[in-house]
C-alpha cells in the first residue's frame, strides 16, 4: 500500500518529466518547485488515496508556456493511481534565480 513517502517519491519523478519547452531542464531540477505536500484525501472506503500540493514558480512571470507547464504537471501527478487531486498554487515568492538550480541542471545549461 502506497504512503506519503512514496507518493512524495512518485510526485518528484513525475516532475522530472515536465519540461519548460524552451529550457531543455525539467521543473524539478530547476527549482520551481517550491514545495511539495502529500495529504490523505477524503475518502470513505477502498484504497488509501492522496492528494498533492505544490508550490511552484517560473523562471519569469510572463512565462509564455505557464498554461503548457502547469497542464502537464497536473495531468501527469494524476496518473498516479494513488492521487485523487493535484493542486498546484504558483506563486513568485520568493522569486526564481538561478542559484536555486540543481548541480546537474547548473551544468546542462552551462552555468559550470
Amino acid at each position: 500500500m502506497a504512503d506519503k513517502a512514496y507518493i512524495e517519491d512518485r510526485t518528484i519523478e513525475m516532475l522530472k518529466t515536465v519540461f519548460d519547452p524552451e529550457i531543455p531542464v525539467n521543473v524539478y531540477d530547476l527549482g520551481m518547485i517550491y514545495k511539495i505536500d502529500v495529504t490523505d484525501a477524503a475518502e470513505p472506503e477502498g484504497d488509501k488515496v492522496f492528494d498533492i500540493n505544490i508550490d511552484m514558480t517560473f523562471t519569469a512571470p510572463n512565462c509564455p508556456a505557464a498554461d503548457f507547464i502547469l497542464e502537464d504537471i497536473n495531468q501527469k501527478l494524476t496518473s498516479i493511481p494513488e492521487v485523487k487531486n493535484a493542486n498546484v498554487e504558483v506563486v513568485f515568492e520568493p522569486e526564481w534565480t538561478k542559484d536555486m538550480m540543481s548541480e546537474e541542471a547548473k551544468l546542462d545549461l552551462g552555468f559550470l
